[in-house]
């Protein structure tokens, strides 16, 4: 069974919550908001991400993922070397 939360957008998370969430290290989250790549604050010490920013730079990560696979089918597309006869068995 898996639950059903309901998570405000301007909650904040731990880095390692974060980094859960993503499903990546928690020193890669970390490197990607030292890189700027998603804002946080400090309380304290302690860097915290808002939900609403992890789900922009989740969004951006897929669409890009998706661009870059796109791009990647074409080219493989355009040099002939794909197969539409394969069965995926064997």
């Amino acid at each position: 069974r898996k639950a059903i939360v309901l998570v405000p957008e301007d909650e904040a998370f731990t880095t390692q919550a974060a980094a859960n969430y993503l499903g990546v290290s928690r020193q890669h989250l970390v490197d990607l908001l030292e890189k700027g790549e998603i804002p946080f604050h400090k309380v304290g010490t302690h860097r915290r991400v808002t939900y609403r920013d992890l789900l922009l730079y989740e969004r951006k990560r897929d669409s890009d993922r998706r661009a870059t696979l796109d791009k990647l089918a074409a080219a493989v597309d355009e040099a002939g070397l794909y197969d539409s006869g394969y069965t995926g068995e064997g």
